[in-house]
């Protein structure tokens, strides 16, 4: 590769001279101090030698050593066109004027000459030894050859080519470097690619075994449903035979039974007309039972009096439920009464109607249980308000007492007034619902209807165990939405 570049804009012009087929000293007053060559003013001796190709590590070293000691020269000394390259910074020197710098070192033996005695200064010791034609073997050949292209001591191509031989070498060692780099990553990456495709093929087998088992399991289903409806549809053809013969028995039923009614009603006709007879008979009779009864009332009543006023007995404004509730947050529970059976389980939604009609029955209501049934949807506030609103309608109804219970270990704000004869009552801290409901029963005498609505079977077990009548949540929201 020549020493030259293409010039610069920014730089003076000047006529290339390159280091390939170079020729001679362009100055006359300069002497050419390669070895045989002759003075090109008399044309007398052998010709000049063409300047070497020199590696690009080599030249743009050749140009970065110039240009280290441009600055240093007087300035007499520098070449016209590289006064204004000796005042750029040093970064720029090197890159900016690289062009004209090579042309200087091929058109100037003397430039040349001035700059290698200092380049050679600075060098040392591998200067010297640059001059008197050898190199150390641990020397950077690109610093050898650039120092030999300066200075030119004896055999200094040689150097020169060795330095480019070097450098080729070092640079095919970094090519051979960098596809054998290659080729590992591709034998890493193939490898890669091949544990990869063992995984997925592994993959791919267990899916197909398994997709093969759930076939074989999908057939194994489908003999079994056919199986299935071949036994329906023989039990189907059994069942429509079965239907015919029980129609013919249900028509001669019906036509026993027509016979049967028309004879009842005969019968029903007679037993009229003999209970006329019985009415009339018994009108008589309820006269004088009548007239019995009131008088044993009226005796039961006159000794009840007198009772009351030997036993001193004050009339009282307050139930039994009323008392659990006064002393429910400071007392615990009381000992459970024995149980008494005065009332028998039923799940009738009827039941309840005909469980309120009873006398002074006191209706007892797990509110949580009965409003997160019929009214989750709403809030807890908003449910308290539905239900204690119905039961007031109950109340009002039956005339009954009316207590219902909610979970809490205080008394709730923003709750609607209590209508008249419903008592609300929350549990305290440390106490749950049920419990406070089974106290309520037990604080009951024996004998009173006490009906508790709960679809809690552990509530509604404990309450029947004192003898209470445990209904389900779903007869109390039908009796509210009747009413």
């Amino acid at each position: 590769m020549p020493l030259t570049e293409s010039y610069d804009d920014h730089l003076p012009q000047e006529d290339p001279v390159a280091l390939d087929g170079a020729v001679g000293n362009p100055d006359d007053n300069v002497v050419n101090d390669t070895p045989g060559a002759s003075d090109p003013t008399t044309g007398e001796g052998p010709a000049a030698e063409p300047e070497p190709t020199l590696p690009e590590p080599v030249r743009q070293r050749i140009v970065t050593l110039t240009a280290a000691v441009l600055p240093t020269l007087p300035i007499d000394e520098v070449p016209v066109p590289l006064r204004r390259v000796a005042k750029f910074a040093p970064n720029r020197r090197a890159r900016l004027g690289a062009p004209v710098i090579a042309a200087q070192l091929t058109a100037d033996p003397l430039f040349r000459q001035r700059v290698t005695a200092r380049v050679l200064a600075d060098a040392g010791d591998l200067g010297a030894a640059v001059v008197e034609g050898t190199a150390p073997a641990a020397a950077d050949p690109v610093e050898v050859a650039a120092l030999a292209y300066l200075a030119r001591p004896r055999g200094w191509r040689e150097l020169i080519d060795a330095s480019g031989a070097a450098v080729r070498a070092e640079a095919d060692s970094a090519v051979v470097a960098e596809l054998v780099r290659e080729a590992e990553q591709r034998a890493t990456r193939a490898e890669h690619d091949r544990a990869v495709a063992r995984v997925e093929a592994e993959k791919l087998r267990d899916e197909l075994a398994r997709v093969r088992e759930e076939l074989g399991q999908l057939r194994e289903e489908s003999r079994q449903v056919a199986r299935t409806l071949r036994e329906t549809q023989a039990r189907e053809r059994k069942a429509t035979e079965l239907l015919a013969t029980e129609r013919g028995r249900a028509a001669r039923a019906s036509a026993d039974v027509d016979a049967e009614l028309r004879r009842a009603r005969a019968r029903l006709a007679e037993a009229e007309a003999a209970a006329g007879v019985a009415r009339a008979s018994a009108k008589e009779a309820r006269s004088v039972d009548d007239a019995r009864l009131w008088l044993l009332l009226e005796t039961i009543g006159q000794a009840a009096v007198g009772l009351r006023r030997e036993l001193a007995l004050d009339p009282v404004d307050k139930l039994p439920a009323d008392f659990v509730a006064d002393a429910f947050a400071e007392q615990p529970g009381t000992a459970p009464a024995g149980p008494a059976a005065r009332a028998r389980d039923t799940d009738d939604p009827a039941r309840l109607d005909q469980l309120l009609a009873l006398p002074r029955a006191h209706l007892v209501v797990d509110g949580y249980n009965v409003t997160k049934r019929g009214f989750g949807e709403m809030s807890l506030e908003q449910q308290r308000k539905r239900l204690i609103t119905g039961l007031g309608g109950i109340a009002a109804q039956t005339g009954d007492e009316v207590t219902v219970v909610f979970d809490g270990a205080e008394r709730m704000h923003g709750l609607p007034p209590a209508p008249r004869g419903v008592r609300v009552l929350f549990s305290r801290k440390g106490e749950t619902a049920d419990e406070l409901i089974r106290r309520l029963v037990r604080a009951e005498p024996a004998g009173r209807p006490v009906v508790v609505v709960s679809s809690d079977r552990e509530v509604a077990d404990g309450v029947r165990r004192h003898g209470a009548y445990p209904l389900g949540a779903d007869s109390l929201l039908r009796r509210l939405a009747r009413s």
